[in-house]
């Protein structure tokens, strides 16, 4: 089986920063695009950023600026860099990797969540 798993997560102050980190393991062959969303107190869960196994990046405006995404892939790592911290970016942010080959096939995966909070 392949496997994510997030870790990173925490209580911060309001302008604090935290720096996130998926991890994938099982027998990988390949990791296409891997993203990070987020799931806040009653909302639907969004897409925060994602980055393809090239290095291109895409961001959701409002956040464009304060948070990073990268990866190594030599690692099989993804990482998300989030400063200045807001209090509306509590929720648990989860990471996907929906073209993961694999062993015995091609995987949509999800990791378990980590939390974030961010204090006022």
């Amino acid at each position: 089986q392949v496997q994510l798993v997030e870790s990173g997560g925490g209580l911060v102050q309001a302008g604090g920063s935290l720096r996130l980190s998926c991890a994938a393991s099982g027998r990988i062959f390949s990791i296409n695009t891997m993203g990070w969303y987020r799931q806040a107190p009653g909302k639907q869960r969004e897409l925060v950023a994602d980055i393809t196994s090239s290095g291109s990046t895409n961001y959701v405006d409002s956040e464009k600026g304060r948070f990073t995404i990268s990866r190594d892939n030599a690692k099989n790592t993804m990482y998300l860099q989030m400063n200045s911290l807001k209090p509306k970016d509590t929720a648990d942010y989860y990471c996907n990797a929906p073209r993961v080959l694999g062993w015995n096939g091609y995987y949509d995966c999800w990791g378990q969540g980590t939390q974030v909070t961010v204090s006022s």
